[in-house]
């Protein structure tokens, strides 16, 4: 198996290498070392309050990182895992504050990539694995992605190919009454989840601390200038004369000159329009653009996930 091996030692001595998921290229540690999780954060430079993901090979190892888990994420758990779903729940002590940025509270995932389930099934401990970018970039999605962003920074980048899904998992945690709570919309969508569970509430993120990843204001940015809108040729008039990338759900807007368009999904595929999401953000990003419109989707569905991405790497709305 490619560089397996070298994966397991490199992570057995506190290194840190890019894995894939389905959802986007992680950069993983040692969930159990103080010192793996710094290098993390000091990689990627991101805000030590900003928790991460702990990812596990099996359901069967929940009850080594959690307690007092309610019945209701067993059975999230049960129905989505492997997959792009992440359960906050209450930690045990042995998992490190430097994980939790200090919270009582844990998020953990079992990825569904047959690559990473290898590695975690050979590892007596699991992997913290926040996406495998800068902090507040685009997220990677192929290995091309971590390899442009990271060059000789990382041991090891294990190729898993083109992720599956695109855009990061989604976030579940509970309130006081053990109801499950929407922290971060992703490749899940919230219709989905409240198939299983019923009705979900929406976390309105107050204060500045996050209580899961990704759910800063500001994430997912291209460096170019970019701009979301429900008006896309309003917003292109603003910009005459000027190079201009398009960001689309399903159609390119005809007879408009010096713009660049990406089209997301011509079949209107909210799955796919995700998938292709975060790689048409980078083509266009390395275009030396003048700026960046962001088609708005519609709020339903995978496209109120895409929205979020799209506010959170948006300079500005319109």
């Amino acid at each position: 198996m490619q560089n397996l091996e070298e994966a397991i030692q490199l992570l057995k001595n506190d290194n840190i290498i890019a894995i894939p998921t389905e959802t986007v290229y992680g950069l993983a540690g040692n969930a159990f070392s103080d010192n793996a999780v710094k290098k993390i954060f000091r990689l990627k430079n991101r805000p030590w309050n900003n928790p991460l993901i702990v990812h596990i090979g099996s359901l069967n190892e929940l009850d080594s990182l959690a307690k007092d888990i309610p019945e209701v994420a067993y059975h999230l758990a049960s129905t989505f895992w492997p997959g792009p779903l992440t359960i906050i729940l209450k930690k045990k002590d042995k998992v490190a504050k430097t994980v939790t940025a200090g919270l009582d509270t844990v998020a953990v995932r079992i990825p569904d990539h047959p690559l990473t389930l290898k590695l975690l099934e050979r590892l007596d401990f699991p992997l913290a694995a926040p996406s495998a970018n800068p902090f507040g970039s685009i997220s990677s999605s192929r290995a091309e992605h971590v390899e442009n962003y990271f060059k000789d920074q990382l041991d090891l980048i294990l190729d898993g190919g083109e992720c599956t899904k695109g855009i990061e998992s989604t976030i579940i945690g509970f309130d006081q009454n053990e109801e499950p709570v929407l922290y971060r919309h992703g490749s899940i969508s919230l219709e989905q989840v409240e198939e299983i569970v019923g009705e979900v509430k929406i976390f309105n993120q107050s204060g500045k601390r996050p209580i899961a990843p990704g759910m800063l204001p500001k994430h997912y940015s291209p460096e170019t200038i970019s701009f979301l809108t429900d008006d896309v040729l309003k917003t292109v008039n603003l910009f005459k004369g000027k190079k201009v990338g398009l960001l689309l759900f399903k159609e390119k807007r005809p007879n408009l000159p010096l713009i660049h368009q990406e089209v997301l999904s011509k079949s209107g595929n909210y799955s796919e329009a995700a998938k292709n999401l975060y790689v048409a953000m980078h083509r266009l990003d390395q275009k030396k653009l003048d700026a960046i419109i962001f088609e708005k989707f519609p709020e339903e569905d995978l496209g109120k996930a895409i929205n979020d991405k799209l506010r959170r790497a948006a300079h500005a709305a319109q």
